[in-house]
């Protein structure tokens, strides 16, 4: 390769993570720029990088908190990362950490940068919750009185439900429309049962647990170190080892009732974390003598009807990025998919492996075909490790790429859903073939 396209090719020299965390739990007292912030200082702890050194730091995040509305700023900062580096922070809903990688590899591409520190951060511990709009409409009334009884006309028009707080929306704004709901609806068209949800999620919670005990997430894993007392947590905390179909079986719907498939049990929680990840130019790389895990081959962006097709996103996306590189199913050897639901995961590859969806939705003349079983998120994926929103991409990239060299694989594909009918997906080739 010459040294010019060396220059603007995209490779993964590193990712890791702070353990995922169910919501409520060890992270609860922390900001999502506390999570981003100690992802950051692990990634720059263990790589011999000069922080003055990064072109941009991006991070993906959802819920927004209006204190550190650009979170990516707020952690570099906090991490270290000198004022003189710009940050910037992205929101795809579940993609948007994908969305920061993404991001990154289009500036090496066009030769804008070298170093990129690309992550996402996530709490759902402490979300923001707000007061209605009327209440904060007379609030910023007020501000324009002056004499005392000014402000008896601040009740004037209120009535009690005006001072109740107002949660943020669960619901898809342009449908209204819960997740989960489309989850149950898809599954159904795609006719998957309860039984095979189950047993997915079962496979999910069982495959982490095994990975966690023998120690196959502890090269993308940096203990979280928590103020005051700076109590260590080096593990996620969401998988259920000893769970069951028996224990699953029992627990009822939740979103469509009293006949729904999804549940509690194969759905991902609600979760607090943040990762991080070098992505450099080889060119940068070999100068500064590190060696990338993976090159970063293609991705693309896809968008579906929010109403009929909210988390179809990879059933387009997988598809379209093969055909552009291609590659076909049996090509790949690693595939890591984002788990918001059980049926989600399965709606997908039934959908890739359905000739009717080809030709209806596609616009091919055959299926894409059949993602091995044995190939397919090894390690647990987020209905077991965990999903918190703005960083899932991040991790699906770094254990795909981990997973490569401990493998001895050559290409990982990495697929996920997200809200708004949107999807993505990410060819990774392993460094050194």
């Amino acid at each position: 390769m010459s040294s010019s396209t060396s220059k603007t090719t995209a490779v993964l020299i590193d990712g890791c993570r702070i353990p995922f965390q169910k919501s409520g739990t060890n992270y609860k007292h922390l900001m999502a720029y506390d999570l981003g912030r100690m992802a950051i200082e692990g990634l720059l702890f263990r790589n011999v990088v000069s922080p003055a050194a990064i072109d941009r730091v991006i991070m993906g995040t959802v819920i927004q908190e209006v204190k550190t509305s650009n979170v990516a700023r707020e952690s570099a900062l906090g991490a270290g990362i000198p004022n003189t580096v710009p940050a910037f922070t992205t929101t795809m809903a579940c993609i948007s950490s994908n969305q920061a990688i993404a991001s990154g590899v289009d500036l090496i591409r066009s030769g804008q940068a070298e170093i990129i520190l690309a992550g996402g951060t996530e709490t759902m511990s402490d979300i923001p919750v707000r007061f209605r709009k009327k209440f904060r409409q007379k609030v910023l009334e007020a501000r324009k009185y002056k004499a005392p009884l000014d402000f008896l006309k601040f009740l004037k028009g209120m009535n009690f439900k005006d001072f109740l707080p107002e949660l943020p929306a669960i619901a898809e704004f342009s449908t209204g429309e819960v997740m989960g709901e489309s989850a149950d609806r898809m599954a159904a068209r795609f006719g998957v049962s309860r039984h095979d949800q189950d047993e997915y999620a079962l496979r999910s919670h069982h495959l982490a647990a095994q990975a966690t005990n023998k120690g196959l997430l502890d090269e993308e894993l940096i203990p979280a170190k928590l103020p005051p007392n700076y109590k260590v947590v080096q593990h996620d905390n969401g998988f259920r080892e000893d769970t069951s179909m028996e224990k699953l079986k029992k627990l009822r719907s939740v979103f469509i009732k009293p006949h729904g498939t999804v549940t509690a049990g194969n759905a991902s929680f609600l979760t607090d974390g943040a990762s991080a990840s070098f992505i450099m130019s080889e060119h940068k790389a070999k100068e500064l003598g590190l060696t990338p895990k993976a090159y970063f081959r293609e991705y693309n962006f896809v968008s579906q009807d929010p109403e009929e097709e909210l988390l179809l996103g990879p059933a387009y996306a997988i598809p379209q990025l093969l055909e552009k590189m291609n590659l076909s199913l049996n090509d790949i050897d690693v595939f890591e998919l984002h788990e918001a639901f059980a049926g989600q995961v399965l709606s997908v590859l039934t959908a890739l492996n359905s000739d009717k969806f080809a030709k209806s939705s596609l616009n091919k003349s055959k299926k894409v075909g059949e993602i091995p079983i044995d190939k397919l998120n090894t390690l647990g994926g987020s209905l077991s490790l965990g999903h918190p929103f703005g960083a899932t991409g991040v991790r699906l990239v770094t254990t795909a790429a981990n997973r490569l060299i401990r493998e001895d694989g050559t290409f990982a594909l990495i697929s996920a859903c997200a809200a708004g009918g949107q999807g993505h997906a990410i060819l990774l080739e392993r460094y050194g073939n």
